[in-house]
């Protein structure tokens, strides 16, 4: 999380920064003998893989069985849900233009565990694609990593489970709920290995190349920084002023201590409390309509994480000397938006939900390694997105509900 009253040695931030400092020089000082601290930075990755296909299951069942019966979410619901969609789609099209305008990977020099020969890229058609979203086998699909098939399963099962009666329905919940607080910890305690993950790939990647990997990773860490600048500071101030009829720049000052704080955390979930408080009394959002949305937003609002793992997909495509087509394009946009509802609120968690893009275009998993190391910046500036995403979607229900806000 984030500093609190914690020395700044402790905090998760400095010491990937440190790690990538250390492993840097490490890298230079070892040359060809890395291969002997190289294998953190792959223990790491296994670890994220680990975790992924439990953490994408609960996490989706946890946020639909919150959701209550469908009566009771009624119209609310669905227009939240409908906001949350556009944004991060219009989040990922940004992003999408941006990596392939700009290009940071095409002629990389980055160390690479595969080939392009070596990759299976899984072309299929569009309507093979649909159809295999539908799982022949639940577990199979959990087994085999189809990311895809698993979103679908568990959203059936967080749908119908609400349909149950009790005492039927709360059994599942509460196991449910306590899988996904147990794959919260578990994905905790990966995330805190972080610095040693980054300390072995970094030092791979300098005692492979040298310092020839920053220039692509600083170009790339640019592309997500411009791609998400955009949408925060020109698409969502428009759909404010559009479609909630509020002044951007005062509303923006009215959230401001929320999205610090979501940029120092690296958390929407442990920002939501103080974000409740900005959009309510700050913002003038009521209180039927933020404690529904915001928590709700918190969970499956991403729009900077799916800005995110649609660019770092298309970066690593550009390392591996990949041209993705339109089509392929398109499955990272579905799969990143998918990929984003699931994407748990604490840090890093958009480093964890990359693996389902990749994976969606067969792409190497590995492909992760190589932005790692500066991935804490960029999850910083992607967590304030998310919740400056959220408060705009409050005052946007709020005004589709029939409140005047801000008159």
């Amino acid at each position: 999380m984030g500093g609190g009253g914690q020395a700044w040695y402790r905090q998760l931030h400095w010491q990937i920064l440190a790690a990538m400092a250390v492993g840097g020089l490490a890298g230079w000082l070892l040359g060809d003998r890395v291969r002997y601290v190289a294998p953190l930075g792959d223990v790491f990755i296994r670890l994220l893989r680990m975790v992924i296909v439990p953490l994408i299951f609960s996490s989706l069942v946890v946020g639909t069985t919150g959701l209550g019966d469908a009566s009771r979410v009624g119209r609310l619901g669905l227009k939240a849900f409908v906001y949350y969609m556009a944004t991060s789609g219009a989040a990922i099209l940004a992003g999408l233009v941006a990596v392939n305008l700009i290009r940071p990977g095409v002629g990389a020099s980055l160390p690479l565990s595969a080939t392009p020969e070596g990759i299976n890229l899984g072309v299929e058609t569009l309507g093979q694609t649909l159809l295999g979203i539908i799982p022949d086998n639940p577990i199979a699909a959990m087994a085999s990593g189809n990311v895809l098939a698993i979103i679908f399963f568990a959203l059936l099962v967080g749908l119908f489970t609400n349909r149950l009666p009790d005492p039927g329905r709360r059994v599942i919940v509460d196991l449910v709920n306590a899988l996904f607080d147990l794959m919260m910890l578990i994905t905790d305690f990966v995330i805190r290995l972080a610095p040693f993950g980054v300390f072995g790939l970094m030092a791979k990647i300098v005692g492979t190349t040298g310092f020839a990997a920053f220039p692509p990773l600083l170009e790339y860490m640019l592309t997500v920084i411009l791609s998400l600048a955009l949408h925060a500071l020109v698409t969502l101030p428009l759909v404010l002023l559009v479609f909630g009829r509020v002044r951007p720049m005062a509303y923006a000052r009215a959230v401001a201590p929320a999205l610090a704080t979501a940029f120092s955390t690296a958390s929407s979930s442990a920002t939501l409390p103080l974000t409740l408080e900005c959009v309510e009394r700050r913002g003038g959002v009521p209180n039927q309509v933020g404690s529904f949305v915001l928590p709700l937003g918190a969970t499956v609002n991403m729009d900077g994480t799916a800005l995110y793992e649609c660019v770092a997909a298309i970066f690593i495509a550009q390392v591996y000397g990949i041209s993705l087509g339109i089509q392929q394009q398109v499955l990272v946009f579905v799969t990143a938006l998918l990929a984003s509802i699931g994407a748990a609120g604490i840090p890093m968690a958009g480093l964890v939900m990359i693996v389902i893009v990749l994976r969606s275009v067969g792409l190497p998993i590995e492909g992760v390694g190589l932005i790692l190391a500066v991935d804490r910046v960029l999850d910083m500036c992607r967590t304030s997105v998310n919740v400056w995403s959220d408060t705009v979607g409050a005052v946007v229900v709020a005004r589709w509900e029939g409140y005047a806000i801000g008159e």
